[in-house]
């Protein structure tokens, strides 16, 4: 195994279960790619049209499951497959960072494995909820059900390699330690939204007018984006956009009211605008973190979010948003015509998203690197 890179520092790899859409865990394979510029990225799926342009520069390997085209098109077809796929990468170095939610930590290797951990694999643990009440989400849920016990101990067996894991959130934090009996350290992910870019219109939210609320999220079914959709039908005078793409995406574009408008697929630039326009943003879904609303707060936006999952540690109360208590279209709908009454301090807001800085999760993730070697 090599040991060292340029300049005499510990060789580092990046694990990352799979590169096929855009999102806050890909993101965060960015900013690990900034800590450890060096580094390679290891995934099991790489659909470079699907995810972030940025990853086109960078040193991507894959496993023999990226050979299925229709596997990196929709990676939940690949589930059964994730566990072997993982093992066969073979990451040579002296400290494997692997960004997982799925079988990244699966990784084989001869280094030290430091896991931050997303969740562990909600399709394992969380079924229902990530799968979803559809034809599909039964079809693929009654094909892993014979399996779950093998590969719950698979999941079990690579978790308990790491030489030290790391939560996103605190709710993932205590999910570790009921589904694993590790004790993770809490390590919030940054956010890298660049404030200053360029900016570029987006046809379809011109067409809602000003004072349009935002909601940023892959449209799956515990995403809620259905009941938010919902919530503003019964406020004509509100206008949402909602960027994302995902299974759902027919079915909400089918049922859309006039006020509310929906684009997959943006540009940077578009998503840039989307938030310096937008007047606050509206996350209804349960969330292992939830990193859109500390890049809205970047843009001095309030939240209206779910009073649950990671954005009861992203949301201050009164102060950067505010919280309903259930996902469903009348709650959602009261919070935000409070949000709109509510008067915000914009300085408070860029102040709670700053100390999310990417900086700051550089200097962590790297100084969490260097303790793992030296305790080899």
């Amino acid at each position: 195994m090599q040991d060292k890179q340029s300049g005499g520092t510990p060789s580092v790899a990046i694990v990352h279960d799979y590169l096929t859409q855009r999102g806050g865990a890909e993101r965060v394979v960015l900013s690990l790619a900034k800590a450890f510029p060096d580094a390679p990225i290891y995934v099991t799926l790489y659909d470079p049209e699907a995810t972030y342009d940025d990853f086109k520069q960078m040193d991507v390997r894959v496993s023999w499951l990226n050979r299925v085209p229709a596997f990196r098109k929709n990676h939940r077809l690949a589930l059964p497959l994730l566990p072997f796929a993982a093992k066969s990468l073979r990451a040579k170095a002296a400290v494997v960072v692997a960004s997982s939610s799925a079988f990244g930590h699966g990784v084989t290797t001869d280094g030290s494995l430091l896991v931050y951990c997303h969740t562990p694999p909600r399709f394992l643990y969380l079924s229902d909820e990530y799968l979803g009440s559809g034809l599909a989400g039964k079809v693929i849920g009654a094909a892993l059900k014979p399996f779950k016990p093998m590969f719950r101990s698979l999941d079990q067996a690579a978790a308990s390699r790491a030489a030290k894991y790391l939560a996103n959130s605190s709710v993932v934090q205590r999910r570790i330690t009921d589904v694993y009996g590790i004790e993770a350290d809490l390590m919030f992910p940054p956010h890298a939204i660049d404030t200053s870019g360029a900016l570029a219109e987006i046809s379809e939210a011109t067409d809602l007018g000003e004072d349009y609320c935002l909601l940023v999220s892959r449209l799956l079914p515990y995403k809620n984006v259905d009941k938010v959709v919902e919530a503003f039908r019964s406020l004509p005078n509100r206008k949402l956009l909602i960027v994302g793409s995902g299974p759902m995406a027919a079915a909400i574009r089918a049922s859309l009211p006039a006020n509310v408008a929906l684009v997959s697929g943006i540009t940077d630039d578009q998503m840039r605008w989307a938030y310096a326009n937008a007047r606050f943003l509206v996350a209804p879904s349960f969330e292992d973190f939830g990193l859109t609303v500390i890049e809205g707060a970047a843009w001095g936006l309030p939240a209206v979010t779910l009073g649950a999952g990671g954005y009861l540690d992203t949301v201050v109360p009164g102060v950067t948003g505010l919280h309903f208590a259930e996902p469903t279209p009348a709650q959602i709908a009261t919070a935000v015509e409070q949000a709109f009454a509510t008067e915000w301090e914009e300085g408070k807001i860029l102040a709670h998203a700053a100390s999310f800085s990417e900086d700051k999760f550089i200097e962590r993730i790297r100084s969490e690197a260097a303790l793992v070697v030296a305790n080899r």
